[in-house]
């Protein structure tokens, strides 16, 4: 019986090594098959390519060169020549903007000095700061206060959010027109029908197209136009804060103003931070509205952008003086001024991964 069990556990041991060999053997003669697939051993082979370099691979080499090289001249002429060449030109006293190289004269710093003596190019600047800082806080607050309200269910709610945001589909040319000719209108206006209709007398004098209001009124229209915009983003925020969250502030026994202050507005903070950026890079390039209206320079409206549009393509009727490297200098000052402005912003207003 003893011998019986031994003989047995040989020939499980022999069986046991006849499928380890047949097991082996399959797998050399897969990876054989498929080594022999990929092209192993053919000439001009290595022994460690995988894929052999044919005519179809050349093909896409080159295609992929060419496209590399067109993207990077792309992006070269697109953003990084013009940026270089505004520099250079801002360096320099060029008799036309199309002036070759050779005719252009080195200025140095002076272009910048000159602007800053410049009254008019100090008045744009602080007319772009109160446009960013009074306009700035008049219309994320407005927009902030209707994207509350729309979110909080109120009824009509994709009408209310339509009325609002139409002025942004109408051109600022045509809305800044209607602003000018049919609501500021110092005669039939809408606005001194409505105060005369209402009896506020000292409103209905004023003039909103004289010089001493004409920036008030501007500044006006532009926000109303610009209210749309970033209420759709700041209710696209509201929207994106879970329901939970209020359900349980209101078990707790907040009200509306508790959960304004507590729950909504910090978790709006990245929402927020980029409205801020949207609206600094837009109120650094005011420019649209600020011609529309001005018929001449005015210092109670002019912008950097609109001063550069005068030094650079400016008529001779307009009272303003070419000079093509002043010009290029405001761009570079504009550019920096957001620049600034993008950096300070991302160090006040630091963005936070919230997890709700």
């Amino acid at each position: 019986a003893k011998n019986g069990r031994v003989f047995r556990r040989v020939g499980n041991a022999v069986k046991i090594f006849s499928i380890m060999v047949t097991w082996s053997l399959e797998n050399a003669i897969e990876t054989a098959d498929s080594m022999r697939s990929r092209g192993y051993g053919l000439p001009g082979r290595t022994a460690f390519s995988i894929y052999r370099f044919d005519d179809r691979d050349k093909a896409a080499l080159a295609w992929l060169i060419f496209c590399g090289a067109y993207l990077i001249s792309g992006w070269m002429a697109g953003g990084t020549y013009p940026l270089i060449r505004t520099l250079l030109m801002s360096l320099n006293r060029l008799p036309a903007i199309s002036s070759s190289t050779s005719e252009w004269q080195f200025a140095g710093l002076d272009n910048y000095i000159g602007l800053f003596q410049n009254s008019v190019f100090v008045a744009s600047l602080k007319n772009i700061g109160v446009i960013w800082l009074v306009g700035g806080i008049l219309t994320l607050g407005i927009a902030l206060f209707f994207a509350v309200i729309l979110a909080s269910g109120v009824k009509g709610k994709k009408f209310w959010r339509s009325a609002i945001y139409l002025p942004n589909t109408i051109s600022a040319v045509a809305l800044s027109t209607m602003w000018l000719q049919y609501i500021f209108q110092n005669k039939f206006g809408l606005l001194m029908q409505l105060f005369t209709a209402l009896g506020w007398t000292a409103l209905a004098k004023i003039n909103w197209t004289s010089p001493s209001w004409l920036f008030w009124g501007m500044l006006i229209s532009y926000v109303y136009g610009s209210v749309g915009y970033f209420m759709l983003i700041l209710l696209s925020g509201i929207e994106g804060i879970p329901q939970d969250i209020y359900e349980s502030a209101k078990i707790d026994g907040a009200n509306s103003w508790i959960k304004f202050w507590k729950i909504t507005f910090p978790l709006l903070r990245n929402v927020i931070r980029t409205c801020i950026t949207l609206w600094t890079v837009g109120a650094v390039n005011f420019f649209v509205w600020a011609k529309m209206f001005s018929t001449r320079i005015n210092t109670k409206t002019i912008t950097p952008v609109y001063f550069l549009y005068e030094k650079v393509f400016g008529a001779a009727d307009s009272g303003s003086v070419l000079d093509i490297g002043a010009g290029a200098a405001v761009g570079v000052v504009v550019a920096l001024l957001v620049l600034a402005c993008y950096l300070i912003m991302n160090r006040v207003f630091k963005e936070e991964a919230l997890e709700y």
